[in-house]
């Protein structure tokens, strides 16, 4: 095939070679494709008409590369669970290259399991179907909750085994994003010294994420600031929703501000802060309630990198930088102040607000209610309709009081029911991608090469909000002897 059905316009090849090394996908034993994002494929002005799914199987899983494209791994570096490692990069995904949508925004085009790079030091460079359906499920489920994310584009399963705890189907997983720039990409340079690469990465960014930031005085403070206020929002979205990304190290926090690297991540269930699923954060380091501080340590070491930029005066730097990491505090708290006060109901929220809502976040820690059924269930409670959530309690008075507090809180700010629940059933998904649902989904396939639970699911999971009794089953919280205690993150 000679035409070129992907636009390809590659900015970030175009960089020297010491950001990225070229390298080809490792072609598939026999390809099929699985799952293919056809809306996606629109907004990206891909033109596939006249290929069948054996010829998009062939250029998504990385049997033949697609004419224009510039296959690369990118060179980056990365604290893991508090470890720096100045060499981490791309071990499993190769980068095709990019295109501008028809919004006109730059997007990335990756495959994600196609085969060894420079980077993958003793890995396989290939991916096991569980993790490519788990991907491709919850980035595409954060895209319709309204959570900056990652986007699914593809799946093809290769035909050959990858060897994890036991023998797996091999898959390939086709993301787009936003880039795939990382906090861990500025490490990379910082690391080695390399302040006139650091100073084009720098710029790249600008140039590609924060344009606005180029018109400032201090454009890489400014750089700093941005990155910082879109993670604080991000991060308070997945608080609002119970996520727990799993393996929040730097060289997963893209600096786009969009969720990156599903791997081990999950959704809460019972409501508990400390709650944590993946199989490799074995001291909770990345729990549910740590996901804030964390997510202001990564940014502290992005800031590190930034200093030479910032000012020629080292105590100077600092000194913004600190001011700018500190802030991030400032920026989440007021992000999740406004996240959790839609999710009862109230758009304009004040710091008194705090106390409420953290009141209810302890009744239901205290009796393991499930997150996401109790405030969906809270909506349905705005008119006077107290059973609807207290019928989740053993301890009726508990909730009962607090309803009163919270009708009051209405009352006083001149919220009708009506307008409440409005709210509320806009800001409180009915389905979230539920960990043994996808469990559930993951075993059908690689047991019975059944792929109906995924597609229903992603097809549920594509209008969350919506309560029609045909999603019930997907909306359900686990049985006892469902319950998934351990994700895993595929390499």
């Amino acid at each position: 095939m000679n035409r070129s059905f992907i636009p390809f316009d590659n900015s970030f090849a175009r960089l020297p070679s010491g950001f990225h090394l070229p390298q080809a996908p490792s072609p598939a034993e026999s390809p099929k494709l699985f799952a293919f994002n056809h809306s996606l494929a629109a907004e990206l002005g891909l033109d596939i008409s006249g290929l069948n799914d054996e010829t998009l199987a062939t250029f998504f899983s990385g049997q033949a590369v697609p004419p224009g494209a510039e296959p690369l791994a990118m060179a980056y570096a990365g604290h893991q669970f508090g470890h720096f490692n100045p060499v981490l990069g791309d071990g499993r995904a190769i980068l095709l290259g990019e295109v501008v949508d028809r919004n006109g925004r730059r997007r990335d085009i990756q495959l994600k399991g196609a085969g060894q790079t420079p980077f993958s030091r003793r890995g396989d460079g290939r991916a096991a179907l569980g993790p490519v359906m788990r991907e491709y499920i919850v980035s595409e489920a954060m895209y319709a909750l309204g959570v900056p994310a990652t986007r699914a584009l593809a799946a093809t399963t290769t035909g050959q085994p990858v060897y994890r705890e036991r023998v797996l189907p091999g898959a390939v997983f086709t993301r787009v994003a936003a880039s795939h720039i990382r906090v861990g990409t500025f490490q990379y340079f910082a690391a080695r010294g390399q302040i006139d690469h650091l100073r084009m990465l720098a710029d790249h960014v600008i140039d590609r994420h924060y344009p606005d930031a180029r018109q400032e005085a201090n454009p890489y403070l400014a750089l700093l600031d941005s990155i910082i206020a879109r993670q604080a929002h991000l991060i308070a979205r997945w608080m609002g929703l119970g996520f727990i990304h799993g393996v929040m190290n730097t060289d997963n926090m893209a600096v786009s501000g969009e969720t990156i690297d599903f791997g081990p991540c999950a959704f809460l269930d019972e409501y508990d802060p400390a709650k944590k699923f993946s199989s490799i954060d074995e001291h909770g380091r990345y729990a549910y309630r740590n996901q804030p501080a964390i997510g202001q340590w990564n940014l502290a070491r992005l800031a590190e990198t930034l200093l030479p930029l910032i000012d020629a005066d080292n105590d100077r730097a600092v000194e913004l930088a600190s001011r700018s990491v500190v802030d991030f505090a400032h920026r989440y708290n007021e992000s999740w102040l406004q996240v959790m006060a839609a999710k009862i109901g109230i758009g304009e929220p004040e710091e008194e607000d705090r106390p409420l809502i953290e009141a209810l976040l302890a009744i239901m820690q205290a009796e393991a209610v499930d997150f996401t059924i109790a405030f969906r269930k809270l909506a349905q409670s705005a008119p006077e309709d107290d059973d609807a959530i207290a019928d989740l309690f053993e301890d009726r008075r508990g909730i009962h009081e607090w309803l009163d507090r919270w009708r009051q809180r209405l009352r006083l700010a001149g919220i009708a029911a009506e307008q409440a629940e409005i709210r509320m059933k806009a800001a409180n998904p009915f389905l979230i991608p539920r960990n043994h649902r996808i469990e559930e989904a993951i075993e059908a396939a690689i047991e019975r090469d059944d792929f109906s639970l995924f597609h229903r699911l992603n097809q549920a999971l594509s209008d969350p909000f919506d309560d029609t009794a045909a999603n019930n089953v997907f909306a359900t919280a686990p049985q006892p002897e469902q319950r998934v205690l351990r994700t895993f993150c595929g390499t």
